[in-house]
């Protein structure tokens, strides 16, 4: 059985190809949400915030906002 790799938000954002602070800003705008804090106050991530990130940088590469994108994956999530 495979366990999910815990990530920090350094190395989410090295995976990714984005800044910490995009990461941060994705939080903020609803894109991104951690999957929790480790006991020091971490971001813990997991592999599924770097497909994320670089599916929202492909979508708006096509021309969408962060605001339609953060929406098509709200509406995704649900």
């Amino acid at each position: 059985m495979v366990q999910s790799q815990e990530l920090r938000i350094g190395a989410v954002a090295r995976q990714a190809g984005v800044s910490v602070d995009t990461v941060r800003y994705y939080e903020r705008r609803g894109v991104l949400r951690p999957e929790g804090r480790l006991s020091s106050g971490y971001r813990v991530y997991t592999a599924a915030a770097v497909a994320r990130i670089r599916l929202t940088r492909q979508l708006q590469g096509l021309g969408m906002t962060l605001e339609d994108v953060a929406d098509l994956l709200r509406a995704h999530d649900a």
